[in-house]
């Protein structure tokens, strides 16, 4: 079996349907491919969200 890549623990192979992964159960490392980029969140004047606020 494989070595943890961050505790050095022993991996367990997890799988579910066809997709399958490998987990740490001592440190919860997981091998799950993730995007961490997000777009940017757009921000409101004052102004508008005053406008929004009394227009409701």
């Amino acid at each position: 079996m494989d070595e943890c890549p961050r505790c050095q623990g022993s991996l367990e192979r997890l799988a579910l349907g066809d997709v399958s992964t490998v987990a740490c159960p001592h440190c919860a490392y997981a091998d799950i491919p993730v995007e961490h980029e997000s777009a940017p969140a757009e921000s409101e004047s004052w102004q508008d969200a005053f406008n929004r606020f009394y227009e409701a």
